[in-house]
């Protein structure tokens, strides 16, 4: 992890929209690797290739939909 960057970023909430603080970790070529997020009220969404997070008021179904709704169905190794 020697050659990783992290950067600050906003995020929108995948479901509604709200923005929130993240940590975001990049490899030496730019692509992601891992986030933390660093604002209250959300919790992460896992996804292979890009960070994504969502207020923890939402449902994992209502979650599950706007991530399908987005980016496509996922693939259980995703």
């Amino acid at each position: 992890m020697s050659n990783s960057h992290t950067k600050g970023e906003t995020h929108g909430c995948i479901v509604c929209g709200k923005p929130y603080q993240l940590y975001v970790v990049y490899d030496a070529g730019g692509k992601f690797m891992d986030f933390k997020v660093m604002s209250t009220g959300a919790k992460p969404v896992k996804h292979a290739h890009r960070p994504l997070v969502a207020c923890e008021k939402h449902s994992d179904d209502q979650i599950e939909a706007a991530v399908a709704k987005v980016y496509g169905p996922q693939e259980a190794d995703d």
